[in-house]
């Protein structure tokens, strides 16, 4: 009596332009991304692949622990690293972080 009905309202149909519109946001942050992280994340590893293949007996390296030594034999996968005198570790490849100019390891 004193109340009166409340109808719902159909919801509009969205068109064409206004659907993308919602996705666009999403793909300029992937696009974004990409360009931010993934991207340099793979020239990285492109250029420490690079290096790792490079790899000669006697190139003086840093590995993964901080360790300078010198590459006294190589295999396939396992470096033997001279880190003194009659002193060998063996380490992966794999584990190399840098490669140091001639004559930095004495």
């Amino acid at each position: 009596m004193f109340i009166s009905n409340a109808y719902a309202q159909t919801a509009a149909a969205p068109s064409g332009a206004a659907g993308m519109m919602q996705f666009l946001p999403l793909v300029l942050m992937f696009v974004v991304l990409y360009f931010i992280m993934i991207r340099p994340q793979m020239k990285r590893q492109k250029e420490h692949r690079a290096m790792i293949d490079a790899l000669a007996k006697g190139d003086e390296v840093v590995i993964g622990g901080g360790v300078i030594g010198r590459v006294a034999k190589m295999g396939d996968s396992v470096l033997h690293i001279e880190v003194a005198k009659d002193v060998e570790i063996q380490v992966q490849r794999s584990s190399v972080v840098q490669v140091l100019p001639k004559g930095t390891y004495k």
